[in-house]
């Protein structure tokens, strides 16, 4: 299984990016997917995660700001990240828990920067 995360960037505080992370391979239908978050000096943390059903889990430092979701058919999943603040500066890391053999899958970081 390969993840191929997209979407970071440079933003002002209070702005707005989206994040893609597409799966690809042999993925079995029961998993879960989600986004994790390294910032400068600190370890890295959960974001958000989503199961096929589409249950949902956040961090509780993003609730109400960033929303996930996905798209079975392409095996995608998504972070919409809104009122971003500096505290939300890392590289966002997206992965895939296959929760039959709970083999987990990591795709490579996206860099997000929030700054005035």
């Amino acid at each position: 299984v390969q993840l191929q995360a997209s979407g970071g960037g440079s933003v002002q505080p209070g702005g707005s990016l989206r994040l893609s992370c597409a799966a690809s391979g042999t993925i079995f239908s029961i998993n879960a997917m989600g986004w994790y978050r390294q910032g400068p000096g600190k370890q890295r943390e959960l974001v958000a995660t989503i199961t096929g059903g589409g249950s949902t889990n956040y961090a509780d430092s993003v609730k109400g700001r960033f929303t996930i979701s996905r798209d079975n058919a392409k095996n995608t999943v998504y972070l919409q990240l809104n009122s971003l603040k500096p505290e939300d500066t890392a590289v966002y890391y997206c992965n895939l828990r296959d929760l039959s053999s709970l083999v987990v899958y990591w795709g490579q970081g996206t860099l997000v920067t929030v700054s005035s």
